[in-house]
């Protein structure tokens, strides 16, 4: 087998190795965590400042749009930042996977109307529509991730040893081991 391998032997059994394990646990997770928590914090400064600034100039069903994929946004953003703290604490050890899993059960990552867009949504500011684009995908990501750790392990199943195997082989031609 090669390093490539998504199986390794060990002792004569195949060990599956989880890609969404080790990617929960590798850099790739400590990055999608940094862009989680940056998107959040940039659309709050968004958000309380030229949003809120930005939406004043909108038509009335502008302004509704705006406060609806605005809150949308908000509460998107709450759901994967619980899941990434929650995928934190368990890969620094503060939490075990059954608590994390109990905790990440009341985390609604799909939501219907996350696709739904607002009647007057195109009048929106480009920056809300931006970082709602970006939201989504991170969710996205971040869906994925959560389906792929969720997703039930493949039993480990024993493989003959080729070792033994040969050497059992060769006992029975040759009469045993000598005793």
């Amino acid at each position: 087998m090669t390093g490539n391998s998504a199986e390794s032997a060990v002792a004569g059994n195949i060990t599956t190795i989880s890609f969404a394990e080790r990617m929960a646990t590798s850099e790739g997770f400590a990055t999608l965590f940094r862009e989680g928590m940056a998107l959040l914090e940039e659309t709050a400064d968004y958000l309380d400042g030229p949003g809120r600034d930005s939406s004043r100039h909108l038509s009335r069903l502008g302004s509704l749009a705006y406060a609806t994929e605005s809150m949308k946004l908000t509460t998107r953003l709450m759901q994967v930042a619980s899941w990434l703290l929650l995928q934190r604490a368990v890969n620094d050890g503060e939490m075990s996977p059954d608590q994390a899993a109990e905790e990440k059960s009341k985390v609604r990552l799909e939501q219907p109307e996350d696709q739904e867009r607002s009647t007057a949504f195109d009048e929106l500011p480009q920056e809300l529509m931006a970082l709602i684009d970006r939201s989504l995908r991170l969710q996205s990501r971040v869906r994925h991730l959560d389906r792929q750790l969720n997703a039930a392990p493949a039993p480990a199943r024993a493989a003959p040893n080729a070792v033994t195997a040969q050497l059992a082989r060769v006992e029975s031609v040759f009469g045993g081991s000598g005793d």
